[in-house]
């Protein structure tokens, strides 16, 4: 019976011994210049510099200090990276539509110049309505200069025909400057496709 006592206490012993010597040991300093050592490093130390220290005591691995500036820089970096994939696979997407749009530059010279008559279209008839227009308001500012050069009233409906010709003129204006930058918006979008359906298909257009 004592036999078995006696191994037991040996073993809760070991065990005991075993627990408490894997426990980590670090060594610090604090602001005042004064070295500590513990199993657990007091949270205003733990991004400073400090040492662990094996089970007897001898200098384990430098643990170094951690650097913020040093992990923004590695997560700006993954995120670039994660941004670079992302517009790879989408050329890579767009460079298999146009090869599976078109089989030849003709195509693309096809499609470009299906796209321009539409714009076109639009542009001349901008031109037309605003040709009106602009002669619509011409003859409504003839009026009033002729009113008041012969001392007449200039009547409220005449000045609210102005604001209201003035007003369409000034869009229509606008329309046709956007119609003028859709038209050299669609052929340099097409002239790139084809740029890049030479890159793809290997076409030199020089030979």
């Amino acid at each position: 019976m004592q036999n078995s006592n006696w191994l037991l206490f040996v073993f809760l012993l070991s065990l005991t011994y075993s627990v408490v010597s894997e426990a980590k040991l670090y060594k610090w300093v604090d602001d005042k210049g004064i070295t500590h050592y513990g199993e657990v490093i007091p949270p205003e130390y733990a991004n400073k510099d400090r040492d662990s220290l094996n089970k007897s005591g001898m200098l384990d691995k430098k643990v170094e200090k951690i650097n913020p500036d040093a992990v923004r820089a590695k997560a700006e970096i993954e995120k670039q990276r994660q941004i670079d994939n992302k517009v790879a696979i989408e050329q890579k997407r767009r460079d298999a539509a146009l090869l599976n749009t078109y089989s030849n530059e003709k195509e693309i010279d096809q499609a470009r110049d299906r796209s321009l008559v539409l714009i076109n279209a639009r542009l001349d008839s901008n031109k037309l309505l605003l040709a009106s227009s602009q002669s619509n308001l011409n003859g409504l500012l003839k009026e009033v200069e002729s009113r008041t050069k012969a001392g007449k009233k200039v009547p409220v409906s005449l000045t609210n025909d102005i604001a209201m010709n003035e007003s369409r003129v000034a869009k229509l204006q606008a329309e046709l400057i956007q119609n003028e930058q859709d038209l050299i918006a669609v052929k340099a979008r097409f002239e790139g496709e084809k740029e890049l359906y030479r890159k793809l298909t290997g076409i030199n257009p020089n030979k």
